[in-house]
C-alpha cells in the first residue's frame, strides 16, 4: 500500500513536471520568435531577449532532468508494486491449492471432528479430541492416526511448508500423576509431540519443518 501511494504521488509529480516542461517549451518558442522579429529593429532588446532565452533554456534543461528522474522513479515503483502483487497472488494461490489438497485427502473424516480452513496466508487443520485422544491421554486413537497419516502424505508432497503442531486439552484438572502426565500443560505438550512422532514416520517429511507447541 505504501509503495502504491508512493507510485501514485510520483505519477502526480510527473504529470505536473510534464505540464511545466510544456509551458517552458511554449515560452521558449515564443521568445525565440520574438527574438527573430526584433533582431532587425532593436538590437538591445534582442540581446535582452537572448539572455532570457538562455535562462529559459537552462531552466528547460533542468526541468527535463527532473522530469526524467521522476519518470524513472515512477517506473521503478510501479515495477516493485507489480512484483509484490504477483508474489502475494502466487502465495495465495499456493495456500488455496494446499487447502484443496488437504480437504480432498481428509474428505473421509468430515463430521468426525476434523475441519480444514484457510486464513491470513496459512492453512489450518483442526482435529478435535474425540478424533485423536481419550480424555487425559496423549495416545492417538487408530482413527485419529489415519487422519494424521493422510495429512503427512500431503506434507511430504510439499516439502517447503513449515508446520506448527499445537496440542490442546480440556479444562479438567489432574489429581496427581495420571499415566506419566503431570498436568494439562504437560498433556498438551505430549499430545503435540505424539503427532510429530507420527509425521516423522513418513521419511519424505523434512523433520526440521515440524514444530510442536
Amino acid at each position: 500500500d505504501q509503495l502504491k501511494a508512493e507510485r501514485d504521488k510520483l505519477e502526480t509529480d510527473y504529470a505536473a513536471a510534464n505540464n511545466n516542461f510544456k509551458t517552458l517549451q511554449s515560452s521558449y518558442s515564443a521568445l525565440e520568435k520574438n527574438s527573430d522579429e526584433s533582431l532587425q529593429s532593436n538590437l538591445s532588446k534582442n540581446r535582452e531577449l537572448l539572455a532570457k532565452l538562455e535562462a529559459k533554456e537552462k531552466a528547460l534543461a533542468a526541468e527535463q532532468v527532473r522530469l526524467n528522474k521522476l519518470k524513472a522513479d515512477f517506473e521503478e515503483r510501479s515495477k516493485r508494486v507489480a512484483e509484490l502483487e504477483a508474489m502475494m497472488s502466487a502465495k495465495e494461490n499456493a495456500m488455496k491449492k494446499l487447502k484443496e489438497t488437504l480437504s480432498k485427502a481428509l474428505n473421509g473424516f468430515e463430521g468426525k471432528g476434523l475441519t480444514v480452513h484457510q486464513k491470513d496466508g496459512k492453512v489450518y487443520v483442526s482435529m478435535e479430541n474425540k478424533l485423536l485422544f481419550n480424555s487425559g491421554s496423549y495416545a492417538v486413537s487408530p482413527e485419529g492416526k489415519k487422519a494424521v497419516v493422510e495429512v503427512g502424505k500431503v506434507l511430504a508432497e510439499n516439502p517447503a511448508i513449515s508446520v506448527l503442531i499445537e496440542g490442546h486439552t480440556d479444562n479438567d484438572k489432574f489429581t496427581g500423576t495420571v499415566g506419566g502426565v503431570e498436568n494439562n500443560w504437560d498433556l498438551s505438550t505430549k499430545r503435540a509431540t505424539a503427532i510429530v512422532t507420527i509425521f516423522s514416520e513418513n521419511k519424505s517429511i523434512i523433520k526440521q519443518n515440524l514444530t510442536a507447541a
